[in-house]
């Protein structure tokens, strides 16, 4: 992997919202994290809920309690991640002129990618992935739902034209995962590629280790 980012690069947003899938944006966090990004993260009021039926995590409405709890949860510091409400219309995403040009839902609802498809602001993450998009930068969406409505592809369709990287949360077994976290790290590692972030998560097709 590349790694000749500067440090202005090194800046993302990361979004979760009310699909399934709560792990797979933890451990997202926790590798940005560890890798020195400045990550801003936006959490939905349905993605605490999610937290707490599949992680057994309940996040604190106070942010600097959350941002403690995260960070215990993670084992990882958390000095370079904002916590940002859904109503924070100053923070740097809000705006195309100093928001990240990087950024991942993860997982993404069906919700959230029709609201974003269409260019709705009701929310932070839904403006924010609009910034992104309109100042053409890399938007990646992990979608989580199944089956796939004939609505939910055409939205996906519709985003992939516009650049945007439709990613399944459907991990791989050609590594024969031996845990839940094996499964995680797979679709985690795929994300981490994509954004060009180094990382020892799992294992190449065609390559022993």
């Amino acid at each position: 992997m590349r790694n000749n980012q500067s440090k202005t690069d090194k800046r993302i947003t990361l979004a979760w919202t009310g699909a399934s899938g709560a792990p797979y944006g933890l451990r997202l966090l926790a590798c940005l994290l560890k890798a020195e990004y400045e990550v801003f993260l936006l959490v939905s009021s349905a993605a605490k809920v999610v937290l707490a039926t599949e992680e057994g995590l309940k996040l604190p409405s106070d942010l600097r309690a959350a941002k403690a709890l995260l960070s215990t949860h993670l084992n990882v510091s958390t000095e370079k991640m904002t916590i940002c409400t859904k109503e924070d219309w100053f923070s740097p995403v809000a705006s195309g002129s100093s928001a990240p040009k990087k950024m991942v839902v993860c997982p993404c609802s069906m919700g959230s990618l029709g609201a974003i498809a269409h260019g709705m602001s009701d929310n932070l993450i839904e403006r924010a992935s609009d910034v992104v998009l309109k100042e053409r930068g890399q938007l990646l969406l992990v979608v989580r739902e199944t089956p796939f409505s004939t609505l939910h592809l055409e939205n996906m369709l519709k985003l992939s034209k516009m650049g945007v990287t439709i990613m399944p949360a459907a991990p791989g077994f050609y590594h024969q995962p031996q845990s839940i976290e094996d499964l995680v790290d797979f679709m985690v590692a795929r994300v981490l590629d994509h954004l060009e972030v180094p990382h020892l998560l799992s294992g190449r097709w065609g390559y022993s280790s």
